[in-house]
């Protein structure tokens, strides 16, 4: 008899330091996956919510978060503007719930979304554009081109289309230093 309860408290022993280790691990992992998550995927879980950006050099940028690439986010404003912004301006965000997107594999296609992708197409939209620096400073204008590590910006005023007669010069901005993209329907300013 005293042989049986030897082995009961011996199997609850091994059975109670079994669970604790399952435990630890469980805990162990979650901390891996949690800290393995890029920032971009932790806001892509919120997409189609509203969101408050604040950006370096731009401040707040509040809407609807209606898409997300590789490097970038677009959220719609209030009043429909659009805002293409670059996720290393991005300082913190607001207004995320518990989801997470689960990080996913760009795949070749999806790979080459990046913020030249999206600015690409401004260019062949010829959208006039406020173009906000990582330092503050805002350029008004239209994409002309886009290049591996800067893009070019047509200026002018942004009530006026893209015309020889209006555009004051040609500036080349680096990349990195671009925080926020609004689009400028006309009579925007």
């Amino acid at each position: 008899m005293r042989w049986h309860q030897l082995f009961a408290d011996l199997e609850a022993q091994f059975e109670a330091e079994q669970d604790a280790a399952e435990r630890a691990g469980a805990a162990s992992r979650t901390r891996a996956e949690v800290g393995a998550v890029r920032l971009v995927d932790r806001v892509r879980g919120a997409l189609g919510g509203h969101v408050v950006l604040t950006c370096r050099g731009a401040g707040s940028v509040s809407g609807e978060l209606t898409d997300t690439g590789a490097d970038w986010l677009l959220v719609t404003e209030e009043r429909g503007r659009e805002c293409l912004v670059a996720v290393s301006a991005v300082r913190a965000v607001a207004g995320l719930g518990r989801r997470t997107a689960p990080p996913e594999d760009p795949g070749p296609v999806r790979g080459r979304m990046d913020l030249r992708w999206a600015l690409r197409g401004l260019a062949r939209d010829r959208a006039a554009v406020h173009l906000v620096l990582d330092e503050g400073s805002v350029l008004r204008g239209t994409v002309d081109r886009v290049g591996a590590d800067h893009v070019e910006l047509a200026e002018h005023a942004a009530e006026d289309l893209r015309r020889a007669s209006a555009v004051q010069g040609v500036r080349a901005v680096a990349l990195d230093a671009v925080a926020v993209v609004r689009t400028s329907p006309p009579g925007w300013d």
